[in-house]
């Protein structure tokens, strides 16, 4: 293989960079924000399946968020590559707060109170799990994360959609500045020739 390892990674290796990135997570935000600012559809669609993506984040269902995302971003006609981006708001340091606040207001919705104040007792549940235990745990974070995932998905689509529009706007004026240089350049560089 042409760009193999010299040194193959280690499985604990792989599982690390499958949780938290090589390099730290500014960039890997900034280069999420390149890559779907620089997909070639409309700031809609774009927009659209970005936001497919953040509420796919909010449900409970690890595992599920592409399978999720994606089906939704094809019934709603958004970019799949896009929602697959928008999963990358579901990550290492921001699931503790999604779980938390999912949980508490399923609970809140469902029962009339927040249930478990914290990561610790949902931990506990999850420790001794069981079938009832997965239940008191996986029905109220799903209502919570549709009534959290939703207006999260709506605001992350405004947001994307004005970033890409400003976004290709920006780049096709810089376009246009090139291709009037070079017609510029070949006029100036004809005329000097035709003084020679």
């Amino acid at each position: 293989m042409l760009f193999k390892r010299k040194k193959p990674e280690h499985v604990w290796q792989r599982l690390r960079i499958a949780v938290w990135p090589r390099r730290n997570w500014v960039r890997s935000y900034q280069y999420i924000t390149k890559r779907v600012l620089r997909l070639s559809a409309s700031p809609h669609v774009i927009a659209l399946g970005f936001a497919t993506g953040v509420f796919a984040s909010f449900t409970p269902f690890l595992g599920f968020h592409f399978i999720i995302c994606l089906a939704l971003a094809f019934i709603m006609g958004g970019n799949m590559i896009s929602s697959a981006l928008g999963t990358f708001l579901g990550n290492p340091l921001t699931f503790p707060f999604i779980w938390i606040s999912t949980y508490k207001m399923g609970n809140f919705i469902l029962f009339g109170h927040a249930g478990a104040h914290s990561m610790s007792t949902l931990a506990g549940l999850i420790h001794n799990v069981s079938v009832s235990n997965l239940l008191q745990i996986i029905k109220p974070m799903t209502v919570g994360g549709i009534l959290l995932g939703v207006p999260a998905g709506i605001i992350a689509y405004f947001l994307i959609r004005r970033l890409v529009f400003v976004y290709q706007r920006s780049r096709l004026a810089a376009m246009a500045r090139r291709a009037e240089q070079r017609v510029l350049d070949k006029v100036l560089h004809r005329g000097d020739g035709h003084h020679e």
